[in-house]
């Protein structure tokens, strides 16, 4: 299990575009006196007139705070700064330990995207009810199930649930928005253009374009021994001697028949003394260069001679390697048809938000204006 970042990316991401909380429920806010007019020059956009937002304009006016003010009015619902806040405080729920300060800095990061979200959400919603489309609990089950057998290990739907649980969440909250975003899904495919299709030749055109993207390098499987010349020695030539001493005793040790891991384990000072020097797989190019050539050269199970690089002496023992292979076609057709389709889902969805943003009637109070241009429209979860 990938913990709780997992839980917070369903959380905040996993209804597609959703926000927190019954939005499409709220009472209707008062009409505002004064707005902009809109621009000239009405786009189209999905065979859909669309115009520009609008916003109050009330110049000097002191700017309202607490839970209950208004962050922003969507086509006469109010979203509170309360609600934002709350939405805020549950994508923060991963980093308990960080300090007041971090918190709070990150929180304005956090907030235009999640308020942009929540507009979103709420304009969403507001389709979803009128095409009166629903969402059985067998289909918010079924997601769910589908994403707790991606976890490493595959959980059941009832382990993922005591995980949830485990980290603070709610769970019948947390299908609550799975549902949510799947019924944002069925309004997309209900759009003109909405029903996405990616072929076989697609895939294969993919395949054959990006083929670097399927070619796995030579890979080597290595542990290590790491002696440090000591830095408080005060003579760095002496140091070095020290360590070299030290580590060329260790290599009499090994050769001897002295365990590798158990020597890497009391001696080595790289943090993979705790896995007896383990380093699992590389590819060319992520070590030291002089690192990389004795690893690469060394045989499997035999050991290396003394390596000296930038960190100290190293005594390197090749447990693995792998060839250079390139994955078949169709071991990843599926895959590549799938992200074929979600890259044009996601395209079609920006538009279609785009298009129902900018009909509608969203307006700031005085002093709460977008400072920037607006944050980028948030992408599928199931993307990584």
């Amino acid at each position: 299990m990938r913990g709780h970042s997992v839980i917070l990316r369903i959380l905040v991401c996993a209804a597609i575009f959703c926000a927190a909380g019954s939005l499409s429920c709220r009472r209707k806010a008062p009409e505002p006196t004064e707005v902009n007019k809109p621009q000239p020059g009405p786009a189209e956009v999905g065979g859909q007139t669309v115009r520009p937002d609008v916003n109050v304009v009330e110049p000097n006016v002191p700017v309202e705070t607490g839970p209950n003010s208004v962050a922003v009015t969507v086509n006469g619902v109010n979203i509170t700064e309360g609600e934002v806040d709350r939405l805020i405080n549950m994508q923060l729920a991963g980093a308990p330990n960080r300090s007041p300060e971090f918190i709070e800095q990150y929180k304005k990061i956090l907030k235009p995207q999640t308020l942009e979200m929540m507009i979103v959400g709420l304009l969403l919603d507001e389709k979803v009810k009128e095409a009166s489309i629903v969402v059985t609990e067998e289909e918010a089950n079924n997601r769910l199930k589908e994403v707790a057998s991606l976890q490493k290990p595959a959980l059941s739907l009832e382990d993922f649930k005591k995980k949830m649980e485990e980290y603070g969440q709610n769970f019948n909250e947390v299908k609550g928005q799975v549902r949510k975003g799947l019924s944002y899904q069925k309004l997309l495919e209900t759009q003109p253009g909405g029903k996405i299709s990616a072929t076989g030749d697609d895939a294969n055109n993919f395949y054959t374009e990006n083929r670097k993207r399927f070619e796995t390098p030579e890979q080597v499987r290595a542990s290590h021994i790491l002696i440090k010349p000591d830095p408080n020695v005060p003579d760095p030539n002496q140091a070095k001697a020290k360590a070299l001493a030290k580590i060329q005793g260790l290599l009499e040790q090994v050769k001897a028949g002295a365990d590798f891991a158990q020597l890497a384990k009391t001696n080595s000072a790289c943090p993979s003394a705790t896995r007896g020097g383990d380093l699992d797989f590389f590819p060319r190019g992520q070590m030291e260069p002089s690192f990389e050539k004795v690893a690469f050269a060394t045989d499997v199970n035999q050991v290396s001679g003394i390596v000296e690089t930038p960190y100290g002496y190293h005594i390197i023992k090749v447990t693995d390697r792998k060839a250079a292979s390139v994955t078949p076609f169709e071991q990843v057709k599926d895959q590549i048809i799938n992200q074929l389709k979600q890259g044009k889902l996601n395209e079609f969805a920006q538009q279609y938000v785009q298009s129902l943003r900018a009909s509608a009637k969203i307006v700031y109070p005085p002093g709460k204006e977008p400072k920037s241009e607006r944050p980028p429209f948030p992408t599928s979860p199931e993307r990584k």
